[in-house]
Parts: structure tokens; C-alpha cells; sequence
């Protein structure tokens, strides 16, 4: 499990961005996004660090692994 800081999510559109992002390259992959602390929680074939790029190209920074 991957636990990824995430900036600038703030309705379910942004939700649907950060989990389209990371099923593009990981269909299987389970993505929970928790607006409130910000945090997205992956179960995932791809490593943190291609994760943390997918999400920062779909437009939401992220800031640290958690």
C-alpha cells in the first residue's frame, strides 16, 4: 500500500482525475482519496515514484509519501 500526500484535491472530479490517472497505467490498481487530509491511499503494481509523477501530471502536486 502507497500512501501519497496530495495537493489541490478538492471535489469528486479531483478524486476522479487521481484514480483515472493511475488506472491508465494500472488497471487493477485500487485508489482511495481522502479529501480531507489530502492523502491518497494506492494498492498498486507502480512504484511511489511513478505514481507521485502520474498524479502530478494529471494537476495535483504531490508533497511527500506518507
Amino acid at each position: 500500500m502507497l500512501n501519497l500526500k496530495v495537493s489541490g484535491m478538492t471535489c469528486g472530479g479531483c478524486i476522479n482525475a487521481v484514480t483515472r490517472a493511475i488506472q491508465s497505467h494500472d488497471p487493477a490498481a485500487i485508489v482511495q482519496v481522502d479529501l480531507a487530509t489530502q492523502m491518497v491511499s494506492l494498492q498498486t503494481s507502480l512504484s511511489a515514484v511513478e505514481a507521485g509523477q502520474l498524479i502530478t501530471d494529471a494537476g495535483f502536486p504531490v508533497s511527500n509519501s506518507a
